[in-house]
């Protein structure tokens, strides 16, 4: 505990030292033109619209055709005000000089000071002791002098610039010399960052972007603190191509490790036409070799190899005929590289946000070693689809150790579904699925596979009392295996099946069901109707037992397993409706739960299901049990602030639950947040057979919000089976006006992790994302 301390008290003074120096090195951009109330002045001077002058006293020069103002000298002209105590205009010039509680207003933006001498043609000028607040971003720009030296470029004495509020701001940037050009950079000679009044950090020369656009440079930094990886620094540079493309480039330096780099391309052609390619990687100072403690529990293989990688990317594009096509790609260097950097910019867990918002299609887990790669060709019509698909399972732990890779590839899959549509008069409904599918290993079987799964349904209706909806469907598969292919490889042919083998096989099943419903009248202030809806339902299917060994099967979906299942389930629906704010005329229909979509008004706020299946087949067996568990399941929204969803299974046999899971989560109205999450399973043969095998874990999430500005956060995770925690994440957070702070401790099974972030709007954030 001792080391890891020093270690701690070690990183935070290198990471303050980090943290003064990007602070500087990251001063806020400028935002939009300063000057905007000038510049629109300069722009409407010759439209022939006239200045619309008041003020308690007005004289006019004919010879120098001089206005001059005094007493609440107002000055008005498209929406642009500029006020003083005392003004004179030059009609010929348009020069305007201001003295006395002078104000230059343009919308919310807003530019004071003692006196102003501005051009109101070229918007050029001088303003003595200015004061610059810009709504955006709540910039403040102070100066004994600003000199508009042109139409973007400005110099300011004596300057100072925040976000913060008070004559003493909590924090400001300040130079002696401040040259700015608007869209491009500022320079300030002998620069100081103050907190309060005192200066922390002083450089002679600073350069800072101001671009109110989607610029090029650096990003904020992140930093951190594990007793795995030691100190860590990531530093992104962002690069603005054009307007439909940019790129990230990060430099991250692991104290332990070594350095990892790393870099993001993202294109955007349409909603439906967009790409992200990311990669990372690094030369890795340690490896898992059997020695140190680098590998992971559950993971039998050695992690060897020091060059480390991670390639993935996602791209969705349109393409003609109204074809949607998708290629997602997950390629990594070895089984614990996606562990091992699961936070931060480049880490795992961003990625997987990252492209669940973006796409809407995830990733595979970080613990799993096959990843999926596919490429997919999408065209739907109104009752009919057509997909093909090249699928590449990527066995990381078979191709890294050499090893026997029997991973089933699909190059390519086609597909073509057809939706129920009627036929024969409306009497009969008809829907398909079928496919054809290339199956590759580079150790094992490979060949062909073709099947046609039509099913014919026959909807029965008896007045509005129950609907029976019986059907058939006919599957016919045909292999074909390659024994050329085979040959290549080092698997032995088997030659209990000929080249070309086919199978024909039906199923059956009967849906019965009803709805009966009842509407509440409520009358409160908030439902005024609540609907109670009971489905009962009586499933059967029907699978018969076909002697299947004689068929070349590729993976588990070509096997049918025989099944004769009779399910019985309840189903109850409460909604509620909310009562309508404008009231109709007279004689307008009212809208009713029978006639309604269920739409803004309506509110499903509880679903609770109850079904218990019958198996015939295993009771006809000597030994075995019908009954399959009971199951249960519900989900409750009584309103926006509270979500429960619980489900389990009972068994009839050992007299006890074998699976139950919780999931809630409770808001309130300012802010705070209690997620909670509990699992837990086990096997019923095991049980019977006194072979306790339990798996039940727990977790937490809370955010509390102490004050208006300050709360606590944190996350937990324990494996209550075992008693061992996975992982505790505490942290705090406070948010000032101008600045924030986050702190944070995690503590993993293999690592502690010290987190930080602060915050100076309109500067930037720094810190670590834990």
């Amino acid at each position: 505990m001792s080391a890891f301390r020093h270690h701690i008290q070690a990183g935070l003074r290198t990471l303050l030292l980090i943290i003064i120096s990007f602070a500087l090195f990251l001063a806020p951009p400028l935002p939009v033109n300063a000057f905007e109330g000038a510049d629109t002045l300069k722009k409407t001077s010759n439209t022939g619209a006239p200045w619309r002058i008041s003020a308690q006293k007005i004289s006019y020069n004919q010879k120098t055709s001089i206005y001059t103002a005094t007493g609440d000298v107002r000055i008005v002209k498209d929406g642009k005000t500029l006020t003083g105590d005392f003004i004179q205009y030059n009609q010929n010039t348009q020069e305007a000089f201001a003295t006395g509680n002078v104000l230059l207003a343009a919308g919310a933006d807003t530019l004071r000071g003692d006196e102003i001498q501005i051009n109101l043609q070229t918007g050029t000028g001088v303003i003595r002791q200015g004061k610059i607040f810009i709504e955006k971003n709540h910039f403040i720009i102070k100066g004994d002098e600003i000199h508009k030296t042109g139409e973007n470029t400005y110099e300011i004495k004596n300057a100072s610039i925040t976000t913060c509020d008070g004559e003493i701001p909590a924090w400001r940037l300040t130079g002696q010399d401040l040259d700015v050009t608007i869209e491009e950079y500022g320079w300030v000679k002998n620069a100081a960052f103050r907190i309060k009044n005192m200066p922390v950090l002083y450089l002679p020369y600073m350069v800072f972007p101001v671009k109110t656009k989607r610029q090029s440079g650096l990003l904020a930094p992140q930093m951190g603190f594990s007793s795995e990886n030691g100190i860590e620094v990531t530093q992104p540079f962002y690069w603005a191509i054009n307007q439909s493309s940019d790129a990230t480039f990060y430099y991250n330096h692991i104290q332990n490790r070594g350095e990892k780099l790393g870099g993001e391309y993202r294109y955007t052609l349409s909603r439906q036409s967009k790409g992200t390619l990311m990669f990372d990687g690094l030369d890795d100072r340690h490896t898992d070799d059997g020695t140190g403690d680098w590998g992971y529990p559950g993971d039998p293989w050695l992690r060897t190899n020091s060059d480390r990688y991670w390639f993935r990317t996602k791209i969705s594009q349109a393409l003609p005929y109204n074809v949607k096509s998708a290629l997602d790609l997950d390629i990594v260097s070895d089984q614990d590289y996606l562990q091992d950097f699961l936070d931060g910019y480049t880490g795992y867990d961003e990625s997987k946000k990252y492209f669940n918002k973006q796409f809407g299609r995830d990733i595979d887990d970080e613990n799993q070693p096959v990843r999926k790669n596919t490429l997919k060709f999408t065209r739907i019509w109104t009752q009919y689809s057509v997909n093909a698909e090249a699928l590449w399972y990527d066995d990381v732990v078979s191709r890294r150790q050499g090893l026997t890779d029997t991973s089933l590839q699909q190059l390519p899959g086609v597909t073509f579904d057809a939706l129920r549509q009627p036929i024969l008069n409306d009497r009969f409904l008809v829907g398909m699925n079928s496919g054809y599918s290339n199956f590759y290993r580079k150790d094992g079987d490979v060949g062909q596979r073709i099947e046609a799964y039509p099913r014919l349904y026959l909807p029965l209706r008896y007045q509005n009392y129950f609907t029976f909806v019986p059907s058939a469907g006919f599957r016919q598969t045909a292999w074909y295996t390659d024994p050329e292919v085979l040959d290549q490889t080092d698997a032995t042919p088997d030659t209990s099946y000929n080249d070309y083998r086919h199978r024909e096989t039906y199923d059956l099943q009967a849906d019965l069901s009803t709805d009966l419903f009842q509407v509440f009248e409520v009358q409160s202030e908030t439902i005024d109707k609540i609907k109670h809806t009971i489905t009962p339902r009586l499933e059967h299917s029907y699978v018969p037992d076909d002697d299947q060994t004689e068929y070349p099967f590729f993976n588990d979906m070509d096997s049918i397993d025989p099944e004769n299942l009779m399910t019985f389930s309840l189903t109850n629906f409460l909604i509620s409706r909310r009562p309508d704010p404008k009231p109709k005329p007279a004689g307008s229909p009212s809208k009713t739960f029978e006639t309604s979509k269920y739409s803004d008004p309506y509110h499903e706020f509880l679903r609770f299901q109850l079904a218990q299946s019958y198996d015939f087949i295993k009771a006809g067996e000597p030994g075995e049990k019908p009954f399959i568990p009971l199951y249960a399941e519900l989900d409750f929204e009584p309103a926006k602030l509270l979500t429960l969803h619980a489900d389990s299974e009972w068994s009839h046999d050992i007299g006890e639950f074998v699976s139950h899971n919780l999931h809630a989560r409770l808001n309130s109205t300012r802010g705070d947040q209690l997620r909670v999450e509990h699992r837990y399973s086990q096997d019923e043969e095991q049980i019977q057979d006194q072979e306790q095998d339990h798996i039940q874990s727990i977790t937490l999430g809370w955010l509390a919000k102490i004050t208006q500005s300050t709360g606590l956060f944190g996350h937990y995770e324990r494996n209550i089976e075992t008693g061992k925690s996975i992982e505790t994440l505490v942290g705090c957070h406070y948010q000032a006006q101008c600045w924030s702070v986050a702190l944070s401790y995690k503590n993993e099974t293999n690592d502690r992790k010290i987190g930080f972030m602060i915050g100076l709007n309109g500067l930037s954030e720094i810190g670590s994302s834990m």
